[in-house]
């Protein structure tokens, strides 16, 4: 398939296809081209943006997938009529050995924790239970994720000067502030499966619901701790116990998918490497082989992180 996924967020804007190129423009700002061909989907997360009906027919001639977000929630998908499903990719999905999955699963909660250390390290490095976390992170045992997370959000609450703080999604103060930048990942990596074809209803380990996305909850627990450390650096600003969910926070949050992270001994924003996540984990499902997937797992003394 073509490499390009193409995000559309300027407030207003034209996007159409000319001559083979897909042509983005915005008032003020010189025209922004790429070939169609080279596209494997576009994003579009602007509110108010123009497209083309020449740039449909053109996108579904060369099978590309248009994801049109309300929010930055995907809310739309539209699909050319011979990829309204990737026959081999849902095959892959559903015939996964259940050793390949556990395997995909393992090297996920491993990342997740290894990261949640990094940021231990980062917010508390003289906290007396970091090596304690460090141990469990780097260990193999059964229930290494619930481990890890009573020891991790110990720290955590401590270095924001909350020592009472519990992590539960359904209460108020600084979980609600994790909460909406869990929801803004949350959503950058629906974008991203819908625009890499795949089906974001077979997961891994997180039950399946009536419309729920298991696979973007699994995929997107390594890059959790990044939503981590951005509410952090937020709280640590401001009077202490000031949990309030303003619109100048909203907009601080969502820097996190802009931040520049080390992944696989390179350098890029974390919103690409989510993409290259998931492009590697599309290739683990296809050849039923976990060596291909290859998660976040930032090392702690990465100086990327730092800065």
């Amino acid at each position: 398939m073509s490499y390009h996924i193409v995000n559309i967020d300027s407030p207003q804007c034209e996007v159409f296809c000319k001559k083979g190129q897909l042509v983005c423009r915005a008032e003020g700002q010189p025209d922004k081209s790429l070939p169609l061909e080279d596209v494997a989907a576009i994003v579009i997360t602007s509110f108010s943006a123009h497209l083309h009906s020449h740039l449909l027919l053109e996108a579904a001639r060369l099978g590309v997938a248009l994801v049109v977000c309300e929010a930055f929630k995907p809310v739309s998908l539209l699909l050319p009529a011979n990829r309204s499903s990737d026959t081999l990719l849902t095959k892959a999905s559903v015939a996964l050995p259940v050793a390949t999955s556990v395997s995909l699963w393992r090297k996920t909660v491993d990342a997740k924790c290894a990261n949640q250390a990094a940021v231990a390290l980062t917010i508390a490095p003289q906290h007396p239970k970091l090596a304690t976390l460090q141990r469990i992170a780097r260990g193999r045992s059964e229930h290494k994720e619930a481990a890890c997370a009573r020891v991790y959000w110990g720290i955590y609450g401590r270095a924001l000067a909350d020592s009472g703080f519990r992590r539960e999604p359904g209460q108020e103060g600084l979980n609600s502030l994790l909460n909406y930048g869990y929801a803004v990942l949350l959503s950058l990596v629906l974008q991203k499966l819908f625009a890499l074809g795949l089906d974001p209803t077979f997961g891994l380990a997180h039950a399946p619901r009536e419309r729920s996305t298991p696979l973007a909850y699994d995929l997107m627990e390594p890059f959790r701790p990044a939503v981590d450390r951005r509410v952090a650096q937020w709280v640590q600003t401001q009077a202490a116990g000031n949990y309030q969910l303003t619109l100048e926070f909203r907009r601080w949050v969502t820097g996190f998918t802009l931040e520049r992270v080390g992944y696989l001994e390179i350098e890029l924003q974390l919103h690409h490497c989510v993409e290259s996540v998931l492009r590697s984990f599309r290739k683990a499902v296809l050849f039923k082989q976990a060596r291909f997937y290859r998660p976040w797992n930032l090392n702690p003394s990465d100086s990327k992180w730092a800065g």
